[in-house]
């Protein structure tokens, strides 16, 4: 996530919200502290992860194995996309659980997981990508261990967010795009694309931008509402941030973007050594796991 720019209006879309009987999700204190115990393993294990290197394909199968605690199959899914250096290898790292209902309607939850390769000296990385890294292992748990639920859910760690050089058609976002053709291919219906990141800032305040699609900013804030977080969530409608949930916009599904874009003193820590641990909250984590839950089981049950 990179581009960001202030407008004055966003086309809307409306999505219909599905009813069932209730069978919540619901994130616990446990559960951010797994989130922030997983995020800090990550970073001690995996600083840096850039995308297309080594190092980034290392942290992809330590997520892969991570993941696989929460009792589900996680799956590794390498492809092969343009760079500007070049064709490179990428991976996503995912969870699908199926759902009950037979209308094929998918909810995907993602996180990109790689370290920005522009950054001028080595990146941790911590809250830009490794928070809502872990957690994503931690929503995987608490979504696997109350479910099944109505439609099938999609946990991806997405690979390649950040650019290699200069955000372009070829450069940056390669997880995310490849997601979206992953889900087409199969013929799959994705009713909302969730993007999280950088939600494990000590200081959090949530944003959600212009491009997200008009309900489900309306669904947020009643999740904000129901989870009692809502001074901590603020629809922006001057504001436009380009993230993993943009490729999904793009296709014509519904797509969300949560996110703080407010890191340090004038966003000083973001993309920078600085990112690092001690700048992390479990207190943060449990308020995002919270609220995202909260967004769940109003798209899955309507309540």
């Amino acid at each position: 996530m990179v581009e960001l720019k202030r407008l004055g209006g966003v086309a809307t879309c409306v999505l219909a919200a599905w009813t069932a009987a209730a069978a919540p999700v619901v994130f616990t204190d446990d559960d951010a502290q797994s989130a922030f115990d997983a995020a800090g393993a990550f970073v001690k294990a995996c600083t840096p992860r850039h995308s297309g290197t080594l190092r980034g394909r290392l942290a992809a199968n330590w997520l892969l194995d991570r993941a696989s605690w929460c009792g589900a199959d996680a799956t590794l899914d390498s492809f092969r996309d343009k760079t500007p250096f070049g064709e490179r290898q990428f991976c996503n790292v995912m969870i699908e659980l199926p759902g009950t209902r037979t209308n094929g309607h998918w909810i995907v939850v993602m996180s990109h997981f790689d370290t920005p390769a522009t950054a001028k000296q080595p990146c941790p990385g911590a809250n830009d990508g490794a928070s809502t890294s872990g957690l994503l292992i931690a929503l995987a748990d608490a979504i696997n261990r109350t479910g099944p639920h109505p439609d099938s859910i999609a946990l991806v760690w997405t690979d390649g967010e950040e650019c290699c050089k200069a955000y372009a058609p070829d450069d940056g976002f390669h997880g995310s795009r490849h997601l979206v053709d992953y889900f087409r291919e199969r013929g799959r219906s994705v009713k909302t694309a969730i993007c999280l990141d950088m939600l494990g800032d000590k200081d959090l305040h949530i944003i959600v931008p212009a491009n997200t699609t008009t309900v489900l900013k309306k669904l947020a804030q009643q999740a904000a509402e129901k989870a009692g977080l809502k001074d901590l969530l603020k629809v922006d409608e001057s504001l436009v941030v380009t993230d993993d949930h943009s490729a999904f916009l793009s296709a014509g599904c519904p797509a969300i973007n949560f996110i703080d874009f407010d890191y340090g003193p004038g966003n000083a820590w973001w993309h920078t050594p600085a990112d690092t641990m001690d700048k992390v909250s479990k207190a943060s984590l449990l308020s995002s796991g919270r609220l995202v839950a909260a967004f769940l089981n109003i798209l899955l049950y309507g309540k």
